[in-house]
């Protein structure tokens, strides 16, 4: 199971660090990526971390803004998110697919609740 929290409202320009936390699984043997979900949009994938610890990024307006960083001792993973956009609201979603990273939600076997990320001024 995946618990995601961290969300809230920024202003433009702000950060913030969405967290998600595993429980009952081999927490370093997973990819744990995140996706997102505007308003009125389908759900798109947007970082990755493989179980190796290498980063993919599946969305080309968050590169040089967003990070992903991993703590496998805390099974833990975070997504760091600076100079945020109103483009950037969404509800946030962590999930956990075994070793690699793919970008296909089909592929993910577990899901967090989602977290609320709300950019404006």
């Amino acid at each position: 199971q995946l618990q995601a929290s961290g969300g809230g409202l920024v202003q433009p320009g702000g950060s913030l660090r969405p967290s998600c936390v595993g429980s009952g699984l081999d927490f370093e043997d997973y990819a744990m990526g995140w996706f997102r979900q505007a308003p009125g949009k389908e759900r798109e994938a947007v970082l990755c971390t493989a179980a190796s610890g290498d980063s993919t990024y599946y969305t080309d307006s968050v590169k040089g803004r967003f990070t992903i960083s991993r703590d496998n001792i805390k099974k833990m993973v975070y997504l760091q998110m600076n100079d945020l956009k109103p483009e950037d609201t969404a509800v946030y979603y962590c999930a956990a697919d075994f070793w690699s990273c793919k970008e296909s939600e089909p592929f993910y076997d577990a899901w967090g609740q989602g977290t609320l990320v709300t950019v404006s001024s």
